[in-house]
Protein backbone atom coordinates (compact mmCIF):
# COMPACT_ATOMS: atom_id res chain seq x y z
CA UNK A 1 0.00 0.00 0.00
CA UNK A 2 2.85 2.47 0.42
CA UNK A 3 4.55 1.85 -2.65
CA UNK A 4 1.20 2.48 -4.34
CA UNK A 5 1.38 5.82 -2.65
CA UNK A 6 4.18 6.78 -4.57
CA UNK A 7 2.24 6.12 -8.16
CA UNK A 8 -0.91 8.06 -7.90
CA UNK A 9 -1.29 8.19 -11.55
CA UNK A 10 -1.26 4.53 -11.73
CA UNK A 11 -3.82 4.09 -9.08
CA UNK A 12 -6.14 6.46 -11.19
CA UNK A 13 -5.60 5.15 -14.23
CA UNK A 14 -6.31 1.38 -13.29
CA UNK A 15 -7.82 0.78 -10.20
CA UNK A 16 -9.77 4.09 -9.69
CA UNK A 17 -10.67 4.30 -13.06
CA UNK A 18 -10.35 -0.02 -14.12
CA UNK A 19 -10.52 -2.92 -11.49
CA UNK A 20 -12.30 -0.52 -8.82
CA UNK A 21 -15.11 0.38 -11.72
CA UNK A 22 -16.23 -3.17 -12.09
CA UNK A 23 -16.07 -4.57 -8.16
CA UNK A 24 -17.90 -1.29 -7.03
CA UNK A 25 -20.43 -2.44 -9.76
CA UNK A 26 -21.25 -5.95 -9.48
CA UNK A 27 -21.20 -5.31 -5.40
CA UNK A 28 -24.22 -3.06 -6.18
CA UNK A 29 -25.80 -5.04 -9.23
CA UNK A 30 -25.79 -7.98 -6.24
CA UNK A 31 -26.83 -5.86 -3.06
CA UNK A 32 -28.65 -2.69 -4.06
CA UNK A 33 -31.59 -4.13 -4.44
CA UNK A 34 -31.92 -5.93 -1.02
CA UNK A 35 -34.18 -3.38 1.24
CA UNK A 36 -31.81 -3.81 4.41
CA UNK A 37 -28.28 -3.53 4.87
CA UNK A 38 -26.43 -6.64 3.67
CA UNK A 39 -23.02 -4.57 5.40
CA UNK A 40 -24.07 -4.26 8.61
CA UNK A 41 -25.80 -8.15 8.81
CA UNK A 42 -22.51 -8.97 8.19
CA UNK A 43 -20.43 -6.82 10.61
CA UNK A 44 -23.16 -8.42 13.46
CA UNK A 45 -22.28 -12.20 12.28
CA UNK A 46 -18.66 -11.02 12.36
CA UNK A 47 -19.16 -9.65 15.67
CA UNK A 48 -20.59 -12.88 16.71
CA UNK A 49 -17.67 -15.17 15.90
CA UNK A 50 -15.65 -13.24 17.33
CA UNK A 51 -17.00 -12.74 20.66
CA UNK A 52 -17.54 -16.60 20.39
CA UNK A 53 -13.88 -17.39 19.21
CA UNK A 54 -12.45 -14.98 22.06
CA UNK A 55 -15.05 -16.77 24.93
CA UNK A 56 -13.78 -20.18 23.64
CA UNK A 57 -10.29 -18.95 24.16
CA UNK A 58 -10.59 -17.44 27.36
CA UNK A 59 -8.93 -19.87 29.19
CA UNK A 60 -4.90 -19.79 28.63
CA UNK A 61 -5.41 -16.88 26.34
CA UNK A 62 -1.98 -15.46 26.78
CA UNK A 63 -0.37 -18.69 28.22
CA UNK A 64 -1.32 -19.81 24.50
CA UNK A 65 -0.35 -15.98 23.27
CA UNK A 66 1.68 -17.49 20.08
CA UNK A 67 -0.90 -19.74 18.31
CA UNK A 68 -3.37 -16.73 19.25
CA UNK A 69 -0.97 -13.74 18.38
CA UNK A 70 -0.93 -15.65 14.63
CA UNK A 71 -4.77 -16.51 15.12
CA UNK A 72 -5.71 -12.49 14.87
CA UNK A 73 -2.87 -11.50 12.72
CA UNK A 74 -4.00 -13.63 9.81
CA UNK A 75 -8.04 -12.20 10.86
CA UNK A 76 -6.66 -8.75 10.65
CA UNK A 77 -4.82 -9.53 7.62
CA UNK A 78 -7.23 -10.83 6.07
CA UNK A 79 -9.33 -7.51 6.46
CA UNK A 80 -6.60 -5.41 5.76
CA UNK A 81 -6.02 -6.82 2.11
CA UNK A 82 -9.84 -6.94 1.70
CA UNK A 83 -10.63 -3.30 2.45
CA UNK A 84 -7.86 -1.78 0.14
CA UNK A 85 -8.48 -4.24 -2.70
CA UNK A 86 -12.40 -3.34 -2.40
CA UNK A 87 -12.54 0.20 -1.75
CA UNK A 88 -9.26 1.30 -0.07
CA UNK A 89 -7.04 1.86 -2.77
CA UNK A 90 -8.92 5.27 -3.83
CA UNK A 91 -7.31 6.60 -1.16
CA UNK A 92 -4.34 7.01 -2.93
CA UNK A 93 -5.50 8.23 -6.36
CA UNK A 94 -5.15 11.90 -7.76
CA UNK A 95 -6.70 14.30 -5.61
CA UNK A 96 -9.34 16.17 -6.72
CA UNK A 97 -8.04 19.40 -6.90
CA UNK A 98 -5.78 18.90 -8.94
CA UNK A 99 -7.79 16.83 -11.51
CA UNK A 100 -10.10 19.86 -11.57
CA UNK A 101 -7.72 22.60 -11.67
CA UNK A 102 -8.42 24.79 -8.54
CA UNK A 103 -6.60 25.42 -5.18
CA UNK A 104 -7.91 24.53 -1.99
CA UNK A 105 -5.69 27.56 0.05
CA UNK A 106 -8.12 30.93 0.36
CA UNK A 107 -7.82 34.12 2.36
CA UNK A 108 -10.37 35.19 4.89
CA UNK A 109 -11.74 37.84 2.82
CA UNK A 110 -12.53 35.02 0.12
CA UNK A 111 -14.45 33.49 3.15
CA UNK A 112 -16.45 36.27 3.92
CA UNK A 113 -16.91 36.51 0.35
CA UNK A 114 -18.49 32.69 0.17
CA UNK A 115 -20.07 33.33 3.24
CA UNK A 116 -22.03 36.58 2.45
CA UNK A 117 -23.45 34.60 -0.49
CA UNK A 118 -24.13 31.22 1.01
CA UNK A 119 -26.35 33.09 3.50
CA UNK A 120 -28.07 35.28 1.09
CA UNK A 121 -28.91 31.53 -1.24
CA UNK A 122 -29.54 29.29 2.23
CA UNK A 123 -32.07 32.62 3.16
CA UNK A 124 -34.04 32.86 -0.13
CA UNK A 125 -34.11 28.84 -0.40
CA UNK A 126 -35.35 28.48 3.38
CA UNK A 127 -38.47 30.95 2.05
CA UNK A 128 -39.15 29.58 -0.72
CA UNK A 129 -40.29 26.29 1.16
CA UNK A 130 -41.61 27.81 3.95
CA UNK A 131 -43.36 31.21 3.16
CA UNK A 132 -41.94 32.61 6.69
CA UNK A 133 -38.33 33.11 7.65
CA UNK A 134 -38.99 31.82 11.61
CA UNK A 135 -39.58 28.77 10.97
CA UNK A 136 -37.32 25.87 10.33
CA UNK A 137 -37.32 23.55 7.27
CA UNK A 138 -39.39 20.58 7.66
CA UNK A 139 -38.68 17.47 5.33
CA UNK A 140 -41.83 15.67 4.48
CA UNK A 141 -39.70 13.20 2.69
CA UNK A 142 -39.38 9.89 3.59
CA UNK A 143 -35.66 8.01 3.75
CA UNK A 144 -36.38 5.98 1.06
CA UNK A 145 -37.48 8.37 -1.03
CA UNK A 146 -34.58 10.76 -0.52
CA UNK A 147 -32.50 7.76 -1.40
CA UNK A 148 -34.45 7.78 -4.39
CA UNK A 149 -33.72 11.17 -5.68
CA UNK A 150 -30.44 11.33 -4.66
CA UNK A 151 -28.58 9.76 -7.80
CA UNK A 152 -30.17 13.06 -10.27
CA UNK A 153 -28.36 15.44 -8.79
CA UNK A 154 -25.20 13.59 -10.18
CA UNK A 155 -26.57 13.32 -13.46
CA UNK A 156 -26.78 17.14 -13.50
CA UNK A 157 -22.71 18.08 -12.13
CA UNK A 158 -21.06 19.98 -14.96
CA UNK A 159 -17.51 21.31 -15.81
CA UNK A 160 -14.95 18.56 -14.94
CA UNK A 161 -17.34 17.23 -12.33
CA UNK A 162 -19.53 15.98 -14.98
CA UNK A 163 -17.02 12.92 -15.28
CA UNK A 164 -18.64 11.75 -12.00
CA UNK A 165 -20.46 9.09 -12.84
CA UNK A 166 -22.99 6.81 -10.21
CA UNK A 167 -24.68 4.04 -11.43
CA UNK A 168 -26.34 1.26 -9.88
CA UNK A 169 -27.89 2.71 -6.74
CA UNK A 170 -26.95 0.84 -2.96
CA UNK A 171 -28.64 3.71 -0.18
CA UNK A 172 -29.80 2.03 2.49
CA UNK A 173 -30.29 3.06 6.15
CA UNK A 174 -28.00 2.19 8.82
CA UNK A 175 -29.10 -0.80 11.21
CA UNK A 176 -26.27 0.69 13.41
CA UNK A 177 -27.92 4.38 13.42
CA UNK A 178 -28.23 4.14 16.88
CA UNK A 179 -24.77 3.18 17.38
CA UNK A 180 -23.30 5.41 14.81
CA UNK A 181 -25.26 8.56 16.67
CA UNK A 182 -23.62 7.82 19.74
CA UNK A 183 -20.51 7.28 17.69
CA UNK A 184 -20.50 10.72 15.85
CA UNK A 185 -21.68 9.36 12.22
CA UNK A 186 -24.05 10.61 9.95
CA UNK A 187 -23.42 7.96 7.78
CA UNK A 188 -20.66 5.66 5.97
CA UNK A 189 -19.55 3.62 3.30
CA UNK A 190 -19.22 -0.24 3.93
CA UNK A 191 -15.66 -1.00 2.05
CA UNK A 192 -17.02 -4.71 1.89
CA UNK A 193 -20.47 -4.61 -0.04
CA UNK A 194 -20.47 -0.91 -1.29
CA UNK A 195 -23.43 0.42 0.48
CA UNK A 196 -23.62 4.12 1.56
CA UNK A 197 -25.54 3.45 4.97
CA UNK A 198 -27.13 6.44 6.46
CA UNK A 199 -27.86 6.99 10.16
CA UNK A 200 -31.63 8.11 9.49
CA UNK A 201 -32.30 9.14 13.01
CA UNK A 202 -30.77 12.52 12.52
CA UNK A 203 -32.36 15.41 11.25
CA UNK A 204 -34.01 14.55 8.08
CA UNK A 205 -33.02 18.39 6.18
CA UNK A 206 -29.28 17.11 6.65
CA UNK A 207 -29.86 13.65 4.84
CA UNK A 208 -29.46 14.67 1.27
CA UNK A 209 -25.89 16.05 1.31
CA UNK A 210 -24.95 13.03 3.86
CA UNK A 211 -26.61 10.91 1.14
CA UNK A 212 -24.67 12.56 -1.74
CA UNK A 213 -21.19 12.80 0.57
CA UNK A 214 -21.53 8.53 1.25
CA UNK A 215 -22.82 7.89 -3.06
CA UNK A 216 -19.44 10.23 -3.66
CA UNK A 217 -17.41 7.81 -1.64
CA UNK A 218 -18.88 4.30 -3.89
CA UNK A 219 -17.99 6.21 -7.15
CA UNK A 220 -14.42 6.13 -5.67
CA UNK A 221 -13.44 9.36 -3.62
CA UNK A 222 -11.63 8.52 -0.88
CA UNK A 223 -10.74 11.87 0.85
CA UNK A 224 -13.68 13.50 2.99
CA UNK A 225 -13.36 16.71 1.53
CA UNK A 226 -13.39 15.70 -1.91
CA UNK A 227 -16.33 13.54 -1.08
CA UNK A 228 -17.74 16.90 0.98
CA UNK A 229 -17.57 19.06 -2.05
CA UNK A 230 -19.00 16.38 -4.55
CA UNK A 231 -21.89 15.97 -2.44
CA UNK A 232 -22.79 19.47 -2.27
CA UNK A 233 -22.40 19.74 -5.50
CA UNK A 234 -24.67 16.89 -6.02
CA UNK A 235 -27.44 18.16 -3.33
CA UNK A 236 -27.43 21.64 -5.17
CA UNK A 237 -27.37 20.18 -8.77
CA UNK A 238 -30.50 18.09 -7.69
CA UNK A 239 -33.69 19.83 -9.08
CA UNK A 240 -35.73 19.49 -5.96
CA UNK A 241 -35.61 22.25 -3.53
CA UNK A 242 -35.31 20.71 -0.34
CA UNK A 243 -31.86 18.95 -1.65
CA UNK A 244 -30.66 22.24 -2.42
CA UNK A 245 -31.57 23.84 0.76
CA UNK A 246 -29.68 20.77 2.53
CA UNK A 247 -26.66 21.76 0.44
CA UNK A 248 -26.68 25.49 0.51
CA UNK A 249 -27.67 25.22 4.88
CA UNK A 250 -24.43 22.92 5.26
CA UNK A 251 -21.81 24.84 3.31
CA UNK A 252 -22.99 27.79 5.12
CA UNK A 253 -22.71 25.95 8.30
CA UNK A 254 -19.08 24.96 7.94
CA UNK A 255 -17.93 28.13 6.62
CA UNK A 256 -19.42 29.89 9.80
CA UNK A 257 -17.45 26.81 11.62
CA UNK A 258 -14.53 28.47 9.72
CA UNK A 259 -14.69 31.71 10.55
CA UNK A 260 -14.64 31.02 13.90
CA UNK A 261 -11.67 28.99 13.61
CA UNK A 262 -9.48 32.19 11.59
CA UNK A 263 -10.90 35.06 14.22
CA UNK A 264 -13.13 33.98 17.12
CA UNK A 265 -16.70 36.12 17.28
CA UNK A 266 -15.43 37.02 13.38
CA UNK A 267 -18.69 34.64 12.32
CA UNK A 268 -21.13 36.96 14.74
CA UNK A 269 -21.98 39.63 12.01
CA UNK A 270 -22.71 36.98 9.88
CA UNK A 271 -25.03 35.13 12.31
CA UNK A 272 -27.47 38.30 12.54
CA UNK A 273 -27.72 38.33 9.00
CA UNK A 274 -29.54 34.47 8.59
CA UNK A 275 -33.19 33.34 8.68
CA UNK A 276 -34.26 32.81 12.29
CA UNK A 277 -35.44 29.45 10.45
CA UNK A 278 -32.04 28.55 9.23
CA UNK A 279 -30.82 29.05 12.80
CA UNK A 280 -33.72 26.42 14.00
CA UNK A 281 -32.42 23.90 11.80
CA UNK A 282 -28.84 24.40 13.03
CA UNK A 283 -29.85 24.26 16.43
CA UNK A 284 -32.14 21.37 15.96
CA UNK A 285 -28.74 19.66 14.45
CA UNK A 286 -26.83 20.46 17.60
CA UNK A 287 -29.04 19.54 19.79
CA UNK A 288 -29.77 16.20 18.08
CA UNK A 289 -25.82 15.58 18.55
CA UNK A 290 -25.52 17.05 21.86
CA UNK A 291 -27.38 14.20 23.46
CA UNK A 292 -25.59 11.38 21.78
CA UNK A 293 -22.00 12.92 23.21
CA UNK A 294 -20.39 10.68 25.19
CA UNK A 295 -16.83 9.42 25.44
CA UNK A 296 -17.63 7.32 22.50
CA UNK A 297 -17.79 9.85 19.99
CA UNK A 298 -14.39 11.32 21.12
CA UNK A 299 -13.30 8.24 21.15
CA UNK A 300 -14.05 7.44 17.97
CA UNK A 301 -12.97 10.85 16.31
CA UNK A 302 -9.78 10.19 17.63
CA UNK A 303 -9.72 6.82 16.21
CA UNK A 304 -11.08 7.76 12.78
CA UNK A 305 -8.71 11.13 12.94
CA UNK A 306 -5.50 8.40 12.95
CA UNK A 307 -7.33 6.10 10.73
CA UNK A 308 -7.58 8.62 7.73
CA UNK A 309 -4.28 10.18 8.29
CA UNK A 310 -2.85 6.58 7.92
CA UNK A 311 -4.15 6.48 4.90
CA UNK A 312 -2.68 9.40 3.27
CA UNK A 313 -5.40 11.68 4.70
CA UNK A 314 -3.17 14.09 6.52
CA UNK A 315 -5.47 16.70 7.56
CA UNK A 316 -7.21 13.91 9.81
CA UNK A 317 -10.89 14.81 10.91
CA UNK A 318 -10.24 18.07 10.18
CA UNK A 319 -10.45 17.22 6.21
CA UNK A 320 -14.43 17.49 6.41
CA UNK A 321 -14.05 21.26 6.91
CA UNK A 322 -11.33 21.71 4.37
CA UNK A 323 -13.82 21.04 1.43
CA UNK A 324 -14.69 25.16 1.79
CA UNK A 325 -11.54 25.41 0.13
CA UNK A 326 -12.52 24.07 -2.89
CA UNK A 327 -15.58 25.60 -2.66
CA UNK A 328 -14.51 29.02 -2.96
CA UNK A 329 -11.89 28.27 -5.24
CA UNK A 330 -14.39 26.59 -7.82
CA UNK A 331 -16.88 28.99 -6.97
CA UNK A 332 -14.32 31.49 -8.23
CA UNK A 333 -13.37 30.04 -11.30
CA UNK A 334 -16.90 29.07 -12.04
CA UNK A 335 -19.57 31.31 -10.47
CA UNK A 336 -21.94 28.33 -9.16
CA UNK A 337 -23.28 30.15 -6.25
CA UNK A 338 -26.02 32.74 -6.18
CA UNK A 339 -29.47 33.97 -4.91
CA UNK A 340 -32.34 33.29 -6.42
Amino acid sequence: MKVLALFPDFVERYYSNGLYLYISKISRIVLGWIPFSVGDLCYTILFFFIFRWIYKNRKGFFSNWKANGLTILSFVSVLHFLFHFLWGINYYRIPLHEKIGVEKEYTKEQLEALTQKLIEKTNALQLQIEKDSTKKVVFKYSEQKMYEMSPSGYGLLTNQLSKIEYKNESIKSSLYSLPLSYMGFGGYLNPFTNEAQVNYLKPKYTSPLTICHEMAHQTGIGSESDCNFIGFMAASSNKDVYFQYSAYAFALNYCMYNLEIMEEGSGLKYKKLINKGVLENFNENKTFWKQYHSWLDVFFEYFYDKFLKLNQQKDGMESYSKFVGLLINYDLKHNIIHAN
